[in-house]
């Protein structure tokens, strides 16, 4: 039977088939939805974890319990979970462990696009790279036995546009998983100095048998056409290859470390001209120019951003001129229109911005939904460095400029942020006898990936209740002795909060409490509306950032189709000229 898959439900699907027993993972776009779709699988154990490096440890007790484990996270996750990979490599496997890098060229939903086939070499683990959803359930499955077979966890490594995009996928039954006995061995699994130099040995040896599998594997082929120019791709580029160079002879990887060095030399030899057409990093390149190969790549396609169609028809178009070129054949992608980022109607971080704004606070940022607080017309914060950097990144304010500089600054989290690598900073802060003010914004999920749930919120990804995290006991824990929740949406009462706060000479915690717009339920939603002729077009009511606010003239409107009644610009109109829908009086 076929079905239409996306990538991530191609994955989950792959682990299903190969039998495998846990699966688990840190939301984060665009791997998401392959641990939403694992959870649908009842033979399977699936999960948040905390963070990546907790999903990844759970995923190595799993393995050397014996059994199949999946781990799914998005590309700087794995900067999260490097710690345990690297040891992994060396203690290798029970049962099969496959780690999903899902990475993000062009950056359509992350602080960078680092190119995570560099942590495959790095860490000497294996790492494949589907082209499509097919590829993807069937490269799952391979992994985990490549994974067995070589005693190595084994990285896939996708992109956004494999991850998300949707291709007929040939299903097959479920192979029914074997747990692999378990043997207590210290000398594998216990990684002290003595027993890491001997596994050292193993992991090269290891190496040497993988580069000679990557020779012969059909993960890597060659598809002879013309043979005036040959590509070397991987990934989604190998599809665009496809499209645009029909009549090129294309080597195609699957498995990109380590590389068939015999079968790229005897492919390049048969080409009269040879390309490398791969995202981001020169990574397949440089070993190739290492090996005295003549080889066209960077000097012809970006290091920034996705490699599309286009970017190949233009780059291979200008070669065309080369007597030795093939011409390209496709037509131009059309432009499409521009939807800029925006806070939902009725996002409970609104509030919270529009004061830090208005008393020109100095904000120590993260990453989340509230990461759009930093844009116009908030203007709300002024670092975004990665997961729980804010509490520490505010901490180092402070100390660098001293006391009097705190009395004006802040560090923002979200729930699932603080739970994922916020708390040691926060531990930090009254550690080392700072006195940031942290505001931890709990909207009740993990918002920007798509409303999954935390440890914070009393639900697993499979829906089963348990106790939640109690965000006030936990700071009270760790030694903050000021902690207050607030409504964000109480904005006279929040800028009071803020204020008292920022004037105390100890660590303070403030936690904005309500839920996210698009999970509260039984709620009042009659939009608000402006009284024409009560508004004086002070504009006060745009400082909000409010996506159903419109200025007509020198007056607003509000847009009724998205507004969610939550009344905040209600209580920022000084004139009354705004109420809710229905009114006869405001």
């Amino acid at each position: 039977m076929k079905k239409l898959l996306t990538g991530n439900e191609a994955i989950a699907r792959g682990a299903w088939e190969a039998g495998a027993v846990v699966c688990s993972a840190y939301p984060g776009t665009p791997s998401t939805e392959i641990i939403e779709n694992a959870a649908k699988y009842t033979e399977m154990y699936a999960e948040w974890s905390p963070n990546e490096k907790v999903a990844l440890e759970v995923g190595a007790g799993s393995s050397i319990a014996g059994g199949r484990s999946l781990v799914a996270m998005k590309h700087v996750g794995v900067n999260v979970a490097a710690d345990p990979l690297f040891t992994l490599s060396y203690t290798g496997v029970n049962g099969g462990l496959v780690l999903i890098s899902a990475d993000d060229p062009g950056m359509h939903s992350s602080q960078n696009e680092q190119d995570n086939r560099h942590f495959g070499r790095a860490a000497k683990i294996p790492v494949l790279e589907p082209s499509d959803s097919q590829e993807a359930k069937d490269f799952t499955k391979i992994a985990f036995d490549l994974s067995e077979n070589f005693d190595t966890p084994v990285m896939q490594r996708i992109t956004t546009r494999v991850a998300h995009s949707q291709s007929l996928v040939e299903l097959s039954d479920r192979q029914e998983p074997v747990l692999k006995e378990y043997q207590k061995n210290a000398l594998k699994y216990v990684m002290i100095p003595a027993y890491a130099r001997r596994r050292h040995i193993d992991v090269e040896s290891r190496l040497e048998k993988l580069q000679e599998y990557a020779e012969t594997t059909p993960l890597n082929r060659i598809e002879w056409n013309q043979t005036k120019i040959g590509v070397i791709t991987n990934g989604i580029t190998y599809q665009y290859v496809k499209e645009v160079l029909k009549d090129a002879s294309i080597l195609k990887l699957g498995m990109t470390f380590p590389l068939p060095r015999k079968l790229i030399t005897e492919f390049s030899k048969k080409v009269d001209k040879l390309y490398v057409i791969e995202e981001l990093e020169p990574f397949i390149e440089d070993y190739i120019k290492s090996w005295k190969i003549e080889v066209y790549g960077k000097n012809i396609f970006p290091m920034i951003g996705e490699i599309l169609p286009e970017t190949i028809l233009e780059k291979m178009g200008e070669q065309s001129k080369n007597k030795n070129s093939l011409p390209v054949q496709a037509e131009p992608a059309l432009n499409t229109p521009v939807r800029p980022p925006v806070l939902c109607p009725g996002c409970p971080h609104r509030g919270l911005f529009y004061v830090l704004n208005k008393l020109k606070v100095t904000v120590a940022g993260d990453i989340g939904c509230y990461t759009l607080g930093s844009l116009a017309p908030l203007n709300a914060i002024d670092t975004t460095i990665c997961m729980g950097a804010s509490i520490g990144a505010a901490m180092g304010m402070e100390k660098a400029r001293g006391k009097d500089f705190a009395r004006n600054l802040v560090a923002v989290i979200g729930d699932s942020t603080f739970i994922h690598s916020g708390i040691t900073g926060l531990i930090n802060t009254v550690y080392n006898q700072a006195t940031t003010t942290t505001i931890i914004l709990d909207n009740r999920t993990t918002g920007m990936t798509g409303h999954q749930d935390n440890p914070a919120t009393g639900m697993t990804v499979k829906g089963d209740p348990i106790k939640e995290v109690d965000l006030v006991l936990l700071a009270k824990a760790v030694g903050v002795n000021r902690v207050v929740v607030v409504d964000p949406f109480d904005l006279e009462k929040l800028e009071s909060v803020i204020k008292e706060e920022l004037r105390a000479e100890e660590p303070s915690v403030i936690i904005t409490k309500r839920k996210c717009a698009l999970i509260e339920k039984n709620k009042d939603t009659t939009p608000c509306v402006v009284l024409n002729e009560s508004c004086t077009g002070c504009m006060r009511c745009m400082r909000l950032g409010c996506p159903c606010i419109v200025k007509e003239g020198k007056k607003v409107r509000i847009n009724s189709t998205q507004c969610v009644g939550c009344e905040l610009c209600i209580h920022v109109c000084n004139s009354g000229a705004i109420g809710k829908e229905g009114q006869t009086n405001v």
